[in-house]
């Protein structure tokens, strides 16, 4: 709990100055702190809570939707500026809405230096338990300062400066988060690439965000195989067309893999932290980009989310206390990776932020090397708060369905498990709750949001038993609609659209990398004055939110978002493949797989089996063994609109057993009967009535 001194902006902000962790330009003092310290006490005044009286979920939601200016304003006094802000919200060009402009601040300095600051140098920051590696170690936070400053003070030296794009692409080690921290202490911008992608959807990335560093490792650690980094880096790079001025290379220890470096480009992450040199944090306006994540819809048509860096800290910040009930010196782990948002979001900043340790974690939940590590890693840590995905839960049962060997392990520091990813079904949460004794939460939200949507809200005091279902409520700041197909609010109970009413709060995506126009059409046209989150779900009467449905053209492989376009593109590398079709079809264990049908070339001699395990390793080299491809089929011909439009919804529709009325559009509505059939073979559709 902050005490008095940190609820005032006062000496928190002559903290900053004396410390000397920024660089820039600064006004005097006085002037910088009396506007703050203004700004803060028009605000306090009107306080709907005193410090005795925890304050309720309502009260507090009502509150951040009814004046989020000041609700706001009060979370932010939780970070560190520089530099007041002189306008709390700019809405003047919805939705590019512009949260505490003018404000200076930085990610890294509230995620590590001012812990350090406050006499917490000596506290872990990250613990690394990597089974694969059979390695643990442990950061402290004046450790991780040390590090990230002198990785910063190198990529400075190599010409990077503020708002340059820095890429990450490394596997799930310390250094990883290193990189992230190093590159926002300069007030540069990180894109973190998850390692699991193959050359080319690597490359993509590369070309769009044209980094002018790259950081990279010579290898990552699959549990039977080693993932050899560095060729595929070079091979990217050699795709991309673009050349960045220094690749930093991680040599693993203790790893037979050695990199072979470039002359002249590359350098070795131990020569860049050679010496003693260091560098402070440089101050950003908070709506500076803090990263670039790209998403779905990647190849081809880049898709790359941009993070403001002060709205993001302050909204991380709110949700580690209030939804997770995490305080500093608490252990929190997210079972997730560093290249998704989960991983951005709650391996490196939340945590770091709340003064918490975060642990990484190489390995599985099952094979690395059996089911009962998750439970091993709870107690030799003391973790206390933990989220994971559903797909994680669903392969222990499967394998270690009474828990014989989670139950080896002393789990009572745990206090609960939040789901993310996908939906949980109810089964799954229903198994967890019964073994592992604590709370199973499922929460949503999105990579463009940056942090839970709907949720319950443990900081708040909202029961533990939420509806079955149910994906939680609204959590403060988002304003979430249900939809019906006239646009209007639809009834309680009642499916529809889910939409969220602008202005967006802090922390959200602030646009598209170099795609003002698409961020608009694409989330924000079909439905005028709201953020449209391309899902389908209920809210109850009580406000729960049940997400029941996602797009179409994306899928969701055991959490990991994946392009149902970039898996056809792959699979039309064949050479005797003419047309394909991917959807996502339910797996018990994934949540959902791809399923790729396709029509071959009329010259092809090839037999489907030969040209189906062709077809399988394509798309591993060419999207990665992220996409988990193994379903596919040859057919003769697919569901075409007259405009030549493949209808993919019907497909799905059709494998996960529904009534599919074929659209008056199809110009060849026969082709179902061989669609059905290549579906059944597959194990899909089988209780599918034939389309209509």
């Amino acid at each position: 709990m902050l005490g008095t001194a940190r609820r005032c902006l006062l000496p928190r902000h002559h903290a900053l100055l004396s410390v000397g962790r920024f660089n820039g330009s600064r006004q005097s003092s006085r002037n910088e702190s009396g506007s703050k310290r203004s700004s803060a006490a028009s605000h306090q005044g009107n306080r709907l809570f005193d410090a005795q009286t925890p304050p309720t979920y309502a009260n507090v939601y009502e509150r951040s939707i009814r004046d989020p200016e000041q609700f706001w304003a009060e979370e932010a006094e939780r970070i560190s500026w520089m530099k007041p802000w002189s306008r709390l919200m700019d809405n003047s060009n919805p939705p590019f809405t512009k949260w505490f402009v003018g404000g200076e601040t930085n990610a890294c300095y509230n995620a590590v230096d001012r812990h350090v600051v406050d006499g917490h140098g000596q506290r872990a920051a990250i613990i690394h338990d990597s089974p694969v590696t059979s390695t643990q170690r442990s950061i402290t936070y004046a450790e991780l300062q040390k590090q990230v400053s002198k990785l910063a003070a190198a990529l400075s030296s190599y010409g990077v400066k503020k708002g340059d794009n820095v890429l990450i692409y490394m596997p799930m080690i310390p250094e990883a988060v290193v990189a992230m921290l190093a590159v926002v202490r300069l007030g540069a911008v990180h894109s973190l690439v998850f390692g699991g992608f193959a050359a080319r959807e690597l490359s993509v990335r590369i070309k769009h965000a044209e980094p002018k560093v790259i950081i990279s490792a010579s290898c990552g650690v699959e549990p039977t195989r080693l993932i050899r980094y560095k060729p595929l880096l070079d091979q990217a790079i050699s795709m991309s067309g673009i050349q960045p001025k220094r690749c930093i290379i991680y040599q693993r220890p203790g790893l037979p893999e050695i990199a072979a470096m470039t002359p002249g480009r590359d350098v070795s992450w131990q020569e860049a932290m050679d010496g003693d040199r260091s560098h402070d944090c440089v101050p950003v306006e908070a709506n500076q980009a803090m990263y670039i994540l790209y998403t779905s819809g990647t190849t081809g048509d880049p898709k790359g989310i941009q993070r403001p860096t002060g709205g993001h800290i302050v909204a991380l910040s709110w949700v580690m206390k209030n939804i997770y009930d995490m305080k500093g010196g608490e252990k929190w782990w997210a079972a997730s990776d560093l290249g998704w948002v989960v991983g951005h979001s709650f391996i490196c900043y939340g945590p770091l932020l709340a003064g918490c340790t975060t642990l990484i974690y190489e390995g599985k939940p099952v094979g690395t090397p059996d089911a009962g590590q998750f439970f091993r890693v709870i107690q030799d840590h003391g973790i206390q708060g933990f989220s994971t995905a559903p797909t994680a839960l669903r392969a222990i049962r499967r394998e270690d369905p009474e828990l014989e060997l989670g139950r080896k392990y002393n789990t009572s520091s745990l206090r609960y498990v939040f789901l993310a990813g996908e939906h949980c079904d109810y089964e799954t949460r229903n198994w967890a709750e019964d073994k592992i004794k604590v709370p199973v939460l499922d929460h949503w939200w999105q990579t463009e949001s940056g942090h839970p949507i709907t949720s319950t809200c443990v900081g708040l005091g909202h029961s533990l038993s939420p509806p079955r279902d149910a994906s939680g409520v609204p959590v403060p700041g988002y304003n979430v609609k249900v939809l019906n197909a006239d646009k209007v609010e639809a009834e309680r109970g009642t499916l529809g659209r889910i939409v969220i009413k602008l202005p967006l709060p802090p922390g959200t995506m602030s646009t598209l990398y170099r795609a003002d126009d698409r961020f608009s059409s694409i989330y924000f046209k079909d439905y005028p004055g709201y953020y449209d989150t391309m899902d389908a779900g209920v809210m109850d009467a009580d406000g729960q939110l049940y997400v029941m449905s996602r797009d179409d053209d994306v899928i969701n492989v055991a959490g990991h978002r994946l392009s149902t376009s970039a898996l056809e593109e792959a699979l039309l590398e064949h050479p005797c493949i003419s047309e394909a079709a991917v959807v996502g079809v339910p797996d018990e264990m994934k949540g959902e797989l791809p399923l790729g049908l396709y029509v071959t070339t009329k010259a092809n001699t090839k037999p489907e089996e030969e040209i189906n395990k062709e077809a399988v390793r394509l798309v591993r080299e060419l999207v990665g063994p992220v996409a988990a491809f193994r379903l596919v089929s040859a057919v003769a011909t697919l569901p075409k609109t007259r405009s030549g439009k493949i209808a993919r919804k019907s497909i799905a529709d059709l494998a996960r057993n529904k009534r599919v009325v074929i659209p008056p559009t199809i110009e060849d509505p026969s082709v179902y009967g061989g669609i059905k059939k290549a579906l059944q073979g597959l194990g899909y559709a089988l209780n599918a009535p034939d389309p209509e």
